[in-house]
């Protein structure tokens, strides 16, 4: 899988921080914020870059992954509700230890960035053995994502197991919501992938209100 990035730095004081976005951010896609659930509508150019960014997150432990998504176009069949607000996406891994009430000053901070294509393993698509699945629910497991929203973004902080582990669901809504009229899957609380937050729906669009 090869995805096009923009890799920028920005320094606070003594620290430099990278931070990795799409070279081309989709424009048929958001994150919404319905305060019990959070809702990724997608189109398949979108599912994709989602996969590509998670799987990017996973093997990029000293980088902040984001996906700039407010102000997008909203999707045809969900009319805007009161209350619910559009959030980007900051993804990162938890030995980075970086405190999303930081995020603002980074993100102000920010460099023009340099393009560059890498290449990433594709996602793993098999089954999970019964014991990982089973081992997902152990007091002992630390391979969770833990969220936060703040400065009208979401991060999803993590280890690199749970985002290989997770990345699957944006493949499949990129290879199977073309193929009906109805395809979405979710990153479940219950599933021993989320150690606080809130479960996030991913749904296939095609038709969006540009």
């Amino acid at each position: 899988m090869k995805l096009p990035v923009t890799i920028h730095r920005a320094r606070l004081g003594r620290e430099e921080f990278k931070v990795i976005r799409p070279a081309r951010r989709p424009v048929r896609g958001v994150l919404v914020d319905h305060d019990s659930r959070l809702d990724a509508y997608l189109d398949q150019p979108a599912a994709k870059v989602l996969a590509g960014l998670w799987t990017m997150a996973a093997s990029s432990p000293r980088s902040l992954v984001h996906l700039p998504l407010r102000g997008n176009p909203t999707p045809a069949n969900e009319p805007t509700e009161a209350g619910t607000r559009q959030l980007d996406l900051v993804l990162l891994h938890h030995s980075l230890q970086f405190a999303p009430s930081r995020w603002k000053d980074v993100r102000a901070r920010l460099d023009p960035g340099r393009r560059q294509t890498v290449r990433l393993p594709a996602p793993d698509l098999s089954d999970d053995p019964v014991v990982h699945l089973e081992s997902r629910h152990h007091r002992e497991n630390r391979d969770l994502f833990h969220q936060h929203v703040l400065a009208d973004t979401l991060f999803m902080t993590g280890s690199a197991r749970v985002f290989r582990d997770t990345a699957r669901h944006f493949v499949d809504v990129a290879r199977e919501g073309p193929l009906h009229s109805h395809f979405c899957t979710t990153i479940h609380s219950t599933a021993g992938v989320l150690g606080n937050g809130r479960s996030i729906h991913v749904e296939y669009c095609d038709a969006w209100v540009l």
